[in-house]
């Protein structure tokens, strides 16, 4: 009788054991930035690459002046558009240029503009500039904004999704933060970022447990269409087995009790 005791409890403390060197194994990967010492670590950021307009981009474009005739002469109508309504004026929305294939737009007076590759105040200060230098408006204040630039956060994160590029310079953090961070499943050791450079598509790996390593990257800045995949790490990945029967799920610890407690009740009795 205490032979066949000592066996279930040996097993039973054996899998338990198991169980807790995969927990130990596993939370020592969730830690970001672990090479990192506050007061301590310095690195130099990778050179600031800020989002320029590329083609099929969207931007809105809004002249302001004293004179609000001139106003309405370089500013496309505030409209909104409904499937099956035809657009009309109303103050519910901006219409936008959309960059064509070559890089340009068609604006107002001034006539074609090649804007790809140019920052948002880089299209301002050249609108601002050729209207004054024309004579067409004396005091404009000229702004420009993103409309339908997007970046996609895929994989082990809270919330995936499609975020929009509300700034200049969105990183790779911003976007984890966008997509409420990464699950505890997610493989802190390699972040993935699609990058569509012409007609060639790159890959890039970021650790996230090195700050050195996320810092120097060179994706760490994010461009428009870029796609962000958290892999899952090791846990996840054996989840999903056939039956997600292992020592990571719920379903094998409760067929452990039951073989345990089928084995007791043939010892004892």
């Amino acid at each position: 009788m205490k032979k066949y005791t000592l066996i279930v409890f040996t097993l039973l403390l054996s899998v338990m054991g198991a169980g807790l060197l995969i927990s130990c194994g596993t939370s020592k990967n969730v830690v970001y930035f672990q090479d990192l010492k506050p007061g301590e670590s310095e690195i130099t950021l990778p050179e600031v690459q800020a989002i320029t307009v590329q083609p099929e981009d969207k931007i809105s474009i809004i002249v302001n002046s004293r004179d609000p005739q001139l106003m309405n002469l370089f500013n496309l109508p505030y409209t909104t558009k409904q499937i099956g309504q035809q657009a009309s004026s109303n103050n519910q929305g901006v219409s936008g240029y959309t960059v064509n294939a070559e890089g340009d737009i068609d604006f107002p007076v001034i006539g074609k503009i090649h804007v790809a590759g140019m920052k948002r105040e880089e299209i301002a200060k050249f609108i601002k500039d050729k209207l004054i230098a024309d004579n067409l408006v004396k005091d404009p204040v000229v702004t420009v904004e993103f409309m339908n630039l997007c970046v996609s956060v895929l994989g082990e994160v809270n919330n995936p999704g499609r975020f929009s590029i509300d700034r200049d310079r969105l990183t790779v953090l911003d976007a984890l933060s966008m997509a409420g961070d990464l699950t505890i499943y997610g493989n802190r050791y390699k972040v993935l970022v699609l990058r569509q450079e012409g007609d060639t598509q790159r890959v890039y790996g970021i650790n996230l447990t090195s700050g050195e390593h996320l810092y120097s990257s060179p994706a760490y800045y994010l461009q428009q269409n870029d796609v962000v995949y958290v892999e899952p790490n090791e846990v996840r990945s054996r989840q999903s087995t056939v039956n997600g029967n292992n020592v990571r799920s719920t379903s094998f610890w409760i067929s452990l009790a039951s073989l345990l407690t089928s084995i007791g009740i043939l010892i004892f009795n």
